[in-house]
């Protein structure tokens, strides 16, 4: 006999369910026997099935966070204009668009809500060129808010994955 899925094995084993020949390539270990794929039922969690409603909802909440984010964080960082005090807003903006983005859609979690998150903190970062002393000047200072940006997008993306 051989195999539904791959027609150049022999195999003796069937699927417990429709009784189908599969090979052990094939076959799904359940909690009542061998089964086929296609009876096993393997489908995804639905914590990782997003639809494109939740991406929508994922997409306009993620920008409105990433505005507000923004506008906090070139606020502070002009009020208190401490060097190393950038990777703490970053980090705090990276947390708040990741977090409230999830909530926003039920808790879902994948690679493209963390795509969504990590422009979403770009967005953010560019807000605060919009306030005095927004843009960097001088190469180290380049680097360092290179730095807290990735720092943003790595907490942001880490909460949605």
């Amino acid at each position: 006999m051989k195999c539904a899925h791959h027609p150049d094995v022999e195999t003796n084993l069937r699927c417990g369910k429709c009784d189908k020949p599969i090979c052990p390539k094939c076959m799904v270990q359940t909690p009542v026997g061998a089964r086929c794929r296609d009876c096993a039922g393997l489908d995804k969690l639905p914590t990782f099935s997003v639809s494109t409603r939740y991406y929508l909802i994922a997409s306009g909440t993620a920008l409105g966070m990433a505005i507000a984010c923004g506008a906090a964080w070139g606020l502070i960082a002009w009020l208190v204009p401490m060097f190393f005090f950038n990777l703490l807003l970053a980090a705090a903006a990276g947390y708040a668009i990741g977090e409230v983005t999830s909530l926003a859609v039920n808790r879902k979690r994948g690679t493209g809500l963390a795509v969504v998150g990590g422009i979403a903190v770009a967005i953010s970062y560019a807000v605060t060129f919009l306030f005095p002393g927004g843009l960097p000047i001088g190469i180290f200072s380049i680097i360092y808010h290179i730095i807290a940006v990735g720092l943003g997008i790595f907490i942001a993306v880490t909460r949605l994955r």
